[in-house]
C-alpha cells in the first residue's frame, strides 16, 4: 500500500524542480521586479503590496488555464506528443544559450520622471502588461506547454502527479514574484546587479540541459515510432 502511494510522489518530486528550473529563468522574479518598479514608478508601499497581489493571483490562473487546456490545444491541431517534446525542448535550449551568453545589463532602474498613476490606471494594467507579458510572457507559455505536455507522457495517476509538481512550481514562482513585486524598491537598493547575474547565469545552464534532455525524449519517442510504425488498421 505504501509502496503505491510513494510510487506516484516520485513523479511529483522529480517533476517540481524540472518544472520550476524551466519557468525561473522566464518568468525571472528578480528581473521582472526591477521592470515593474519602473512601470509602476513612486507609489506607496501599500499599492505595491496590492499591485503584487493581483499579478500573482492572476499569473498563477494564466498559467494554470495554459497547462489545463494545453493537451485540448495538441489534440485540435493534431499535434503529437513527441513532436511538442522536440519544439519545446528546442526552444528551452535555445532561451537558455540566449540566457547563457546575454550580456550583463543594469538592473538598477531609472528614475521615472512622471508621478506615480492613479490607482484606478495601475489596476487596468494587472494583466496586461502586469501579468501577461512582464510576468508570464510568450515564452513562459509555450514552455508551459512543453511541460504539461511532458507530464502527460506518463500513466494516468503518475501524469496527475507530474502536473501536480507543475502546478506546484507555479505557486512557489508566484509566491516569488508577490514579494519581489512587493518589496521592489527595497530589493533594488540592496541586492546587486553581480549577484543577480550570477544567479540567472546558473539558472541558465540548468535551462539549457533541460531543453536538451527534453528535446531528447521526444526525439527518442519519435525514432521509435519511424522503425517501429503502428500497423494500419
Amino acid at each position: 500500500m505504501h509502496v503505491r502511494i510513494l510510487h506516484p510522489l516520485v513523479y511529483l518530486f522529480e517533476f517540481f524542480p524540472i518544472a520550476f528550473s524551466a519557468l525561473f529563468p522566464l518568468i525571472n522574479p528578480f528581473g521582472s521586479a526591477i521592470i515593474f518598479l519602473g512601470l509602476v514608478g513612486p507609489a506607496d508601499q501599500v499599492v505595491y503590496r496590492r499591485l503584487a497581489r493581483g499579478v500573482a493571483l492572476r499569473t498563477v490562473l494564466f498559467l494554470v488555464v495554459v497547462d489545463l487546456i494545453g493537451a485540448l490545444i495538441l489534440t485540435f491541431f493534431g499535434i503529437s506528443l513527441p513532436v511538442i517534446q522536440v519544439a519545446g525542448g528546442l526552444v528551452l535550449a535555445s532561451m537558455g544559450w540566449q540566457l547563457l551568453n546575454k550580456p550583463d545589463a543594469d538592473v538598477q532602474p531609472a528614475e521615472s520622471p512622471h508621478p506615480a498613476d492613479s490607482i484606478a490606471s495601475l489596476d487596468s494594467k494587472l494583466f496586461y502588461p502586469f501579468t501577461f507579458p512582464l510576468t508570464a510572457g510568450p515564452g513562459t507559455v509555450v514552455v508551459t506547454l512543453t511541460l504539461a505536455a511532458h507530464a502527460e507522457e506518463h500513466l494516468t495517476i503518475d501524469s496527475v502527479f507530474s502536473q501536480l509538481g507543475l502546478f506546484l512550481a507555479i505557486v512557489v514562482l508566484c509566491v516569488m514574484v508577490y514579494f519581489t513585486y512587493a518589496y521592489a524598491p527595497a530589493i533594488s537598493r540592496k541586492v546587486s546587479s553581480q549577484t543577480v547575474h550570477g544567479i540567472l547565469r546558473i539558472i541558465a545552464f540548468i535551462l539549457l540541459a533541460i531543453g536538451v534532455q527534453i528535446f531528447w525524449r521526444g526525439a527518442e519517442l519519435l525514432i521509435q515510432q519511424a522503425l517501429h510504425p503502428l500497423p494500419m488498421s
